[in-house]
C-alpha cells in the first residue's frame, strides 16, 4: 500500500516441499516473498510489514535459527523494512478480498451452456434479442413463494398475529411484506401438502440424500418453524422406504438366547453339519459330515464326497432345519466344526498325506478331551451329572448373551422387512459389493415359530428359499401409501443372491510372466454399476 491505497496484490500456492514447513517459517516465506516479487519499489525505501504472526516481529533479535531462517534474514537485512504486528482480526483488508460478492451476476452473456444449466434446475430465461445481456439474476424456490402465499390463509398463524399484538408471542414478527417469522424462521402453515414437500425437498432430495432425524431437523429448524415440527421430520423419516432399506439399525440384536431342552439321553437328539470346500484326497474326498451328540457332546466325522441325496430318506431320520442365514441356531455344530478345521491345519502343517488319513486320529481326539459345558471327558460320562452341567452352563451363558440384546417381537399380520446385506464379503442378495440394499420387502409373517423365529410370505419366485427366519433378521415395516415395492425377484437364488451376466468385452490384456502368459478381460457386467477386471482363459 501507498498513500492508504492498493497498489498490487501477490500470492501463489506452496510449493509441495513448503508443505512439511512449521507455521513460523511459513509466515516468513510469505515475507521473503513479498521482498522479492517486490523489489522495484521496496529497495532502498523505507517500508513496513505487517504480519498477524506476533513472533516475526522479534526474527532480528532472535537468538537460535535454523539454516532456512538464516539464510532469509541475510535476504532481510538488504531492506530497511519494519515488520510490526497487525491482529488477524483487525486485518479486514485481506478478508475483503476473500470475500467478493458473487450474488449479482453482472455482464454475463447468454450461451448455450449457461441456459442448459438453467434448464437442468427448471428455470426459463426470455430475453428480447438474441445478443442481449444478463445484468442480475435473481432465483428464488417456488416452495418459498407457496408458503408465503399460504400464510395468508392459516388459522393458526392468524391466532399467532392476535396474541403478538397483546404481547404473548414475543418472538413473531412479520415484515414489510406481510410475512410471519419466527425469529429469523420463516413459519410454515398447516398445510399437509406443503409440509410433505418441505420435507421431501429437505430428506430425499440430491442436495441432502437421506439424513437421519436428528440431522433432518436440525438442518431445518435453522430456516422453517411450524408446530410439532420434531415429531412431523421423525414420522416422516421412520416411513421413508429407502431408508427402511438401507440404514441398519445401531441397536443391540434383537432377540433373547433361547436355549435349547436338554435331551433325556445319549444320541437322543443329534445336530449335523458339513464342512465344504477342503482339497480332493486320492479318495476323492472333498467335505466332512459332522455329527454331535447333544448330551455327551461326542462327535462322528465323516469323509464324504458334495453331491450326495436322499440319504436322510434311507435312514429314517426326522430333519428340523434351523433358521436361515442364523448359524447360532446350530452353535454347537459349529463350534466343533471350529475346532476340528484347527486340528486338520495342524495335521496338514507337521505332516504329509491327504486329510482325510488323519480323521480318525482327530475323531479320537477330541472325543477323548476334556468337555468344558459337562465338565468330563465323553469316555466319564454319566448322565445325570451330565444333564446338571448342561443346565448350569446354559443359565450361565444366557445371562452373559442378554446383555447384549433386547427382546423383539411382532404379531401374525405384520409386515416386516428382510436383513439380506453382505456379511464380512459374502454376497446374499443385490448388487455383488457394498452398495447393495441391506434389507428386502416387505414381507407378511404368516406364523410364530418359537419365542425369536417367524414364518413369512414369500413371493413365488422365492419358493426355493427356506421360509423361517430369526428376529434379528428382520425390521419392522413403517407402512406408507406412496410406497411403490419393486425389486427383481425372479432373478434371487436359493441363498438370496442371483449370478451376475457378462454384457460385454471392455478391453483385453496379457500379463507375460517367466514360464507363462496370463490373459486378462475386462468385463462390462449386467446389473453392475461399473466394470470388473477379471482373469480369462
Amino acid at each position: 500500500m501507498q498513500h492508504g491505497k492498493v497498489i498490487a496484490y501477490g500470492s501463489r500456492q506452496l510449493k509441495p516441499y513448503e508443505v512439511n514447513y512449521p507455521t513460523h517459517d511459513l509466515e516468513l516465506a510469505a515475507v521473503v516473498f513479498a521482498l522479492k516479487i517486490w523489489r522495484h519499489y521496496l529497495y532502498g525505501e523505507t517500508c513496513d510489514i505487517f504480519t498477524d504472526h506476533k513472533s516475526l516481529k522479534y526474527i532480528f533479535t532472535q537468538k537460535e535459527l535454523n539454516m532456512r531462517q538464516r539464510r532469509w534474514l541475510e535476504l532481510l537485512k538488504d531492506y530497511d523494512a519494519n515488520i510490526q504486528y497487525h491482529p488477524g482480526k483487525a486485518n479486514v483488508v485481506a478478508d475483503a478480498l476473500s470475500r467478493k460478492n458473487f450474488g449479482a451476476i453482472s455482464c454475463l452473456q447468454i450461451q448455450p451452456r449457461i441456459i442448459s444449466d438453467l434448464d437442468k434446475m427448471s428455470v426459463s430465461i426470455h430475453m428480447g434479442q438474441s445478443d442481449s445481456y444478463l445484468a442480475k439474476l435473481q432465483i428464488e424456490p417456488d416452495l418459498i413463494s407457496r408458503i408465503k402465499e399460504a400464510q395468508k390463509d392459516d388459522g393458526e398463524l392468524w391466532a399467532i398475529l392476535e396474541n403478538m399484538e397483546v404481547g404473548k408471542q414475543s418472538e413473531f414478527h412479520v415484515d414489510e411484506h406481510g410475512v410471519i417469522w419466527c425469529g429469523k424462521r420463516l413459519c410454515v402453515p398447516d398445510d399437509s401438502a406443503l409440509r410433505e414437500a418441505l420435507l421431501a425437498e429437505a430428506h430425499s432430495s440430491p442436495f441432502s440424500i437421506h439424513p437421519g432425524s436428528t440431522k433432518m431437523y436440525r438442518d431445518l429448524r435453522q430456516n422453517f418453524w411450524w408446530n410439532g415440527m420434531k415429531e412431523a421430520v421423525a414420522k416422516y423419516v421412520s416411513e421413508c422406504l429407502t431408508c427402511q432399506q438401507i440404514k441398519i439399525e445401531h441397536q443391540r440384536a434383537s432377540g433373547l438366547l433361547q436355549p435349547l431342552d436338554i435331551p433325556l439321553w445319549k444320541w437322543d437328539e443329534i445336530s449335523m453339519d458339513f464342512v465344504m470346500g477342503l482339497p480332493k484326497t486320492m479318495k476323492k474326498n472333498d467335505a466332512i459330515w459332522v455329527v454331535v451328540d447333544r448330551l455327551s457332546k461326542s462327535a462322528h466325522f465323516l469323509a464324504i464326497q458334495q453331491g450326495f441325496s436322499g440319504f436322510q430318506t434311507a435312514l429314517g431320520t426326522k430333519l428340523k432345519f434351523s433358521t436361515a442365514f442364523h448359524p447360532q441356531t446350530d452353535g454347537q455344530s459349529e463350534r466343533t466344526i471350529q475346532t476340528l478345521e484347527d486340528m486338520l491345519r495342524a495335521c496338514a502343517l507337521e505332516w504329509t498325506g491327504n486329510w482325510d488319513d488323519y480323521l480318525c486320529l482327530v475323531e479320537f481326539s477330541y472325543n477323548n478331551s476334556w468337555q468344558a459345558s459337562i465338565d468330563m471327558p465323553f469316555e466319564l460320562l454319566y448322565v445325570a451329572i451330565a444333564r446338571e452341567k448342561l443346565k448350569e452352563a446354559q443359565s450361565r451363558q444366557k445371562s452373559y448373551a442378554d446383555k447384549h440384546r433386547r427382546a423383539l417381537e411382532f404379531k401374525v399380520g405384520d409386515h416386516v422387512f428382510l436383513k439380506v446385506s453382505p456379511c464380512r464379503g459374502v454376497r446374499r442378495f443385490g448388487i455383488k459389493g457394498k452398495l447393495s440394499p441391506r434389507f428386502i420387502g416387505p414381507f407378511e409373517i404368516l406364523e410364530r415359530i418359537g419365542e425369536v423365529s417367524y414364518r413369512l410370505t414369500l413371493p413365488p419366485q422365492l419358493s426355493h428359499v427356506h421360509n423361517v427366519f430369526h428376529v434379528s433378521l428382520l425390521r419392522g415395516y413403517n407402512y406408507h401409501p406412496l410406497h411403490v415395492i419393486s425389486f427383481p425377484l425372479h432373478t434371487i437364488q436359493e441363498d438370496l443372491s442371483y449370478e451376475e451376466e457378462p454384457e460385454a468385452i471392455l478391453n483385453r490384456q496379457e500379463r507375460i510372466m517367466r514360464k507363462k502368459v496370463i490373459p486378462f478381460v475386462k468385463v462390462l457386467w449386467k446389473k453392475s454399476l461399473r466394470a470388473r477386471s477379471d482373469l480369462g482363459n
